[in-house]
């Protein structure tokens, strides 16, 4: 996973697919580069409880905070709402034989996984994101699961 500060976003979306190669590990670049999907419940944060904002595992961006994510029974970490709709770009996805609106980072283009209609209220949506496109910032003090 990349740590980084702002100045440095601009230069993620200008990385060469060699770049991602050697600053992922292979189940991160194979999910956000080369838009795979994970396992049901084989991913890291499915079912934690863990107070905290999730972050783009390939640029940091801000994505999700723990507040909206909610148990879908889906098996993949699933959200109502995004932190800062500005950090997500939607496109349609024909992959699996099914026409489904498929979640990208806005900041570096990775494949975070896909949006639903059939979420919770307030919003209806259900963003369904696979783990390893994840990475969790505990809030200070947060001690979860």
């Amino acid at each position: 996973m990349i740590s980084m500060d702002n100045a440095q976003e601009g230069i993620h979306r200008q990385l060469s697919d060699d770049q991602w190669r050697q600053r992922l590990d292979a189940n991160t670049y194979r999910i956000c580069r080369q838009g795979g999907t994970e396992v049901a419940f084989s991913g890291c944060y499915w079912d934690t409880k863990t107070a905290g904002s999730y972050h783009c595992a390939c640029c940091n961006a801000l994505l999700f905070d723990s507040t909206a994510k909610f148990d879908s029974g889906t098996g993949w970490p699933s959200f109502h709402s995004p932190a800062a709709t500005a950090q997500l770009s939607t496109h349609s996805d024909t992959s699996a034989s099914m026409l489904r609106e498929e979640l990208r980072c806005a900041t570096c283009d990775a494949h975070l996984g896909h949006i639903f209609g059939d979420g919770p209220p307030p919003t209806g949506q259900r963003y369904c994101i696979n783990s390893a496109a994840l990475q969790l910032i505990p809030a200070t003090g947060s001690a979860g699961s």
